[in-house]
């Protein structure tokens, strides 16, 4: 099946900065990122999202989901859920392994629910 492949541009903008802010989450009490090796995903008029380095991830946490979206501007989606003492949140992690050019500086990040984890950035 062949996947249709957006640019961004004037009508869908998307912007990716690097951030020195502190950014954390936290899972059930449990951080699981501290970095300030962040970088902010602005993407038309949606909220902007955080994707951090995934070797700053907890690795003892992260479960590969067989999860998968796609988005025609950014690519395939993969998706990790995080294990907790709690249980585990299914898919609450997500990643662009093969970004597209437009958005290459995601690649080797994830992000974050920030309606299922606790997002700070300082």
């Amino acid at each position: 099946m062949t996947r249709q492949q957006l640019v961004p541009g004037p009508d869908h903008p998307i912007t990716i900065e690097s951030t020195d802010r502190r950014v954390t989450v936290t899972v059930s009490g449990r951080t699981i990122v501290d970095t300030t090796n962040a970088v902010i995903l602005q993407e038309a008029g949606y909220p902007a999202v955080y994707y951090v380095p995934l070797a700053e991830v907890d690795p003892d946490v992260l479960r590969p989901s067989d999860h998968e979206t796609y988005c025609p501007f950014k690519g395939e989606a993969s998706y990790y859920s995080v294990a907790t003492d709690d249980g585990e949140l299914a898919d609450v992690v997500w990643t662009y392994r093969k970004p597209y050019d437009a958005v290459a500086q995601i690649k080797d990040h994830v992000a974050f629910y920030a309606n299922r984890v606790d997002i700070s950035v300082g």
